[in-house]
């Protein structure tokens, strides 16, 4: 199975792209539809992160308070690398599991720390989708009411914008108007349906 794997960082329209391939028959896996699995009431991550950061971070429902849990770990480099480190590895084996029932020519791995992770790993090529980083701001405090100083921080945590463009496979010009972001991704679909169709069996 040939995988892609799709990033950007915060804000740069990964979800709306990712939309465009499932329109192409394509299964998409996405690492933080995953991350949000793996914390669900009744999985053991949940308990252990209750225990570390106390109960503000539990909702009146059993739920996560990701937006608590949020304003902890990026005040605080040390409770950041404790998360990860516990996160990680589940969100890892589950995204195999999903990849490995993926019946399309190809899958999507769509995932905001595919670079930052081993993640990249599990992928054959890599697609960055790519606007400039005032878009990036303008677009995250729009979707989730965050301060400017708040989303900064996320894009200061996440890797630099030369760096991902860098280790890109392909590019996503996604600061345009949807019809030619559509076009890219139409021609980036053929283009992996003919080097999945050329892979050994």
């Amino acid at each position: 199975m040939l995988v892609i794997g799709l990033t950007g960082g915060i804000g740069s329209g990964k979800s709306s792209v990712a939309s465009l391939f499932r329109q192409q028959g394509i299964v998409t896996v996405d690492a933080d539809d995953v991350a949000r699995e793996v914390v669900l009431p009744g999985e053991p991550a949940l308990e252990e992160i209750r225990q570390h950061f106390g109960d503000g971070v539990i909702q009146g429902d059993g739920t996560l308070d990701r937006g608590a849990l949020r304003q902890l770990v990026f005040a605080d480099q040390q409770q950041r690398q404790w998360l990860e480190q516990l996160l990680h590895p589940l969100i890892g084996q589950r995204i195999s599991e999903h990849l490995l029932k993926a019946r399309s020519p190809y899958a999507l791995l769509v995932s905001p720390l595919l670079l930052e992770t081993d993640q990249h790993r599990r992928c054959q090529r890599i697609t960055v989708v790519d606007v400039p980083e005032s878009v990036q701001i303008e677009r995250t405090m729009q979707r989730d009411n965050n301060s400017e100083e708040q989303v900064q921080r996320i894009i200061a945590a996440q890797m630099d914008r030369q760096k991902r463009l860098a280790a890109a496979d392909d590019v996503i010009d996604n600061n345009q108007d949807i019809t030619l972001v559509a076009r890219q991704v139409e021609q980036l679909h053929q283009h992996y349906v003919q080097l999945a169709a050329a892979q050994p069996r």
